[in-house]
């Protein structure tokens, strides 16, 4: 039976249970189904973007689909309409960027072969704002795939190679002494390399952890303290890390404090066949495609902002909370997390998730994220956020595991 569910005061929709619209999702999910931001320009899908942004009612137990605005069985209805000047630019900018972010994929692709899930959850990263902790044995782009982005996204890229004896100045930069034509003297500050837009730190783990505590700071505040003055980092401010698994001689393993800064680990694999024949014939010859720049640094500020523009429903925030808090030993109620992890993901890892599953959507070109984006990015957002036990790693138990386990468990 139709039944009319108030929204607000002044909004007021009709909803029935529909298997066509898939069952228990949620409307962010039948966004995608509708289509693209371009379907949102007629005034009754512009209507469906008003009751995103009116969404409180939604909950994992509401098995529901739209059926329209208007039903004789409802009673009295107000209609939606597009009215909002706001809304109708905001839908215009998304539309906007989710075309220009094609172009920056294409011109990615023309330099980096495959790889797509480590491209995509890249960009996801800089859309939502975050640092991105690479992790992959030496030899697969990730490098390559740094320079790339500093291209074709305008940003102001430097390189640290991080070693045992590198130290914190190295990076945030020093004072010196220097002495004017007056005789008079006084310090200077000389900046580092991480005072650019795109900061690669190359092998991070080699470097001390007195050194790698030199960007905690600077990634979680986007300014760096030096002999008591504060200095401010440029806008846009990403850190991209690289981390071998394998070889741990001389290595230290990063403190979870700045594990947790990373918005993403992203796991990078070996490619496929196809994938290695074209990096093959495309690299060795006399000619290799360079990257182009398709977007500037203000315009990512502004993608940027508008990512946190984009409405989250609840049943998917109430998906995000229940992973994250599953995964926690202390408040879980899977026998696999209690005993096979010693600490769990914290708020920040929440949060994470929030802006990621956001700048997804808008990376594929739809109005709302929905849960499958959840699912999508547990790993990356969770892995480097979690820690088994002792015994579980004696019994062989992988992180990506428990994190499937948890998936399952709220899917």
């Amino acid at each position: 039976m139709p039944d009319s569910v108030a929204i607000d005061p002044y909004i007021k929709v009709t909803l029935i249970a529909s298997p066509a619209w898939g069952g228990g999702r949620d409307l962010p999910e039948k966004a995608r189904t509708i289509g693209s931001y371009r379907g949102f320009r007629s005034g009754v899908l512009r209507g469906v973007w008003n009751v995103f942004r009116h969404e409180p009612f939604w909950n994992d137990g509401a098995r529901t689909g739209m059926s329209g605005f208007a039903s004789p069985a409802a009673g009295p209805v107000t209609p939606v309409t597009a009215g909002d000047t706001e809304d109708s630019a905001l839908i215009d900018a998304l539309d906007q960027l989710a075309h220009r972010m094609v172009a920056v994929r294409e011109a990615i692709g023309r330099v980096i072969f495959g790889q797509q899930t480590v491209v995509e959850e890249t960009l996801v990263t800089l859309l939502a704002g975050g640092h991105l902790l690479l992790v992959g044995v030496p030899g697969l782009g990730k490098t390559r795939l740094v320079e790339t982005l500093g291209t074709v996204l305008g940003l102001e890229e430097r390189r640290v190679q991080f070693t045992p004896d590198l130290m914190p100045a190295d990076i945030l930069g020093s004072e010196v002494l220097e002495e004017a034509d007056s005789g008079r003297r006084a310090f200077r500050f000389i900046r580092g390399p991480v005072f650019c837009q795109l900061l690669m730190a190359d092998e991070i783990n080699r470097a001390s952890p007195r050194t790698q505590s030199a960007l905690l700071q600077a990634m979680q505040e986007h300014r760096v303290s030096v002999a008591g003055h504060s200095y401010p980092l440029p806008s846009p401010f990403h850190v991209l890390a690289t981390q071998n698994p394998l070889e741990q001689e001389g290595t230290y393993p990063l403190p979870e404090a700045q594990l947790d800064r990373f918005l993403m680990q992203v796991n990078v694999d070996y490619p496929d066949l196809q994938t290695e024949r074209q990096i093959l014939l495309s690299t060795t010859g006399p000619v290799q495609e360079p990257a182009v720049g398709i977007l500037s640094a203000a315009e990512l500020v502004r993608a940027q902002q508008l990512v946190r523009h984009v409405p989250v429903g609840e049943s998917v925030v109430a998906a995000i909370l229940e992973l994250v808090r599953s995964g926690r030993p202390e408040s879980t109620v899977m026998p696999e997390v209690r005993e096979g992890i010693a600490w769990g993901p914290g708020p920040r890892a929440s949060q994470a998730l929030m802006r990621a599953v956001r700048a997804r959507a808008v990376l594929d070109g739809r109005l709302a994220p929905s849960i499958d984006d959840v699912f999508a990015l547990a790993h990356p957002v969770l892995r480097h956020r979690m820690a088994l036990t002792f015994a579980a790693q004696a019994d062989g138990v992988v992180m990506d595991t428990v994190i499937d386990t948890l998936c399952r468990r709220i899917g």
